[in-house]
């Protein structure tokens, strides 16, 4: 009996080690992505108490929140990123964002990202305004294109003259309001192709942001199809799990299109 129990715990220490040495190596930098920070009962909303613990979480647990231009240069430095790094992004630019999430932003000095669909800025009062979105930048937040009219992009693949106002448009709307240099794009509802890639670079985006589509989930590879994963207002644990730099590991991945 004795004998059993000591083969049993060693074949279990031995499958443990090797589901260690499996994962261990596979770490890569998550890119949590949030939508709304508020209080509906929608999929893609956050409560700001739940956005709060989520925030304290990662500096209670010592998380380090890197900047989304911080991880594009490394992965394409080849830089071996830390355990417990994390990027924060938003899309679409809702007006929840300055009222609810910026000011928790601010007092835990954690940067982040929003991808703006410059179409609804000034003309849909759940959107920010130019002034909103000014007074955001100076505290910290940067600004990326998220297009005109979240369009799913693949659908424009053969009207390459809209697909262009999309994709370039967008980005001209930005840099001429805020006079900045608009460096990432996120595509709307994850949705790319390699023409809409071509188009991407064209227009002089340094990186596209997908959410689990694509080749490459651990985001080693093409920073112009980097995975996202999204942010729910679900428990603390489903919230460390997806920080843990191993869950993209056991996505599954989607079409591109």
């Amino acid at each position: 009996m004795i004998k059993m129990r000591k083969r049993f715990f060693l074949f279990l220490g031995i499958i443990l080690i090797s589901l260690f040495l499996w994962i261990y190596p596979k770490y890569s930098v998550p890119i949590l992505m949030y939508h709304r920070i508020n209080y509906d009962k929608g999929l893609l909303s956050v409560s700001p108490e739940k956005f709060r613990k989520q925030m304290d979480f990662l500096k209670r647990n010592n998380f380090r929140v890197i900047t989304l231009e911080e991880l594009v240069e490394g992965i394409k430095s080849k830089k071996e990123f830390l355990h417990k790094e994390v990027v924060i992004t938003f899309d679409d630019g809702y007006r929840d964002n300055f009222i609810y999430a910026y000011p928790i932003l601010k007092e835990y000095g954690f940067p982040a990202i929003i991808f703006l669909i410059t179409g609804k800025i000034g003309k849909d009062e759940n959107y920010l305004d130019w002034e909103e979105i000014k007074e955001m930048l100076k505290g910290g937040i940067s600004f990326g294109g998220h297009t005109r009219n979240h369009i799913y992009l693949p659908s424009l693949e053969n009207d390459e003259g809209k697909l262009w106002d999309e994709i370039w448009g967008c980005k001209e709307d930005i840099e001429n309001n805020l006079g900045i240099k608009v460096k990432y794009l996120a595509y709307p509802v994850g949705g790319f192709s390699e023409k809409i890639k071509e188009f991407v670079k064209k227009a002089g985006y340094d990186a596209g942001l997908t959410t689990n589509r694509g080749k490459d989930l651990r985001n080693l590879k093409d920073v112009y199809e980097l995975n996202r994963i999204s942010v729910r207002d679900k428990s603390i644990l489903e919230f460390w799990i997806k920080v843990s730099g191993y869950y993209n590991i056991f996505r599954k991945k989607k079409s591109v299109y």
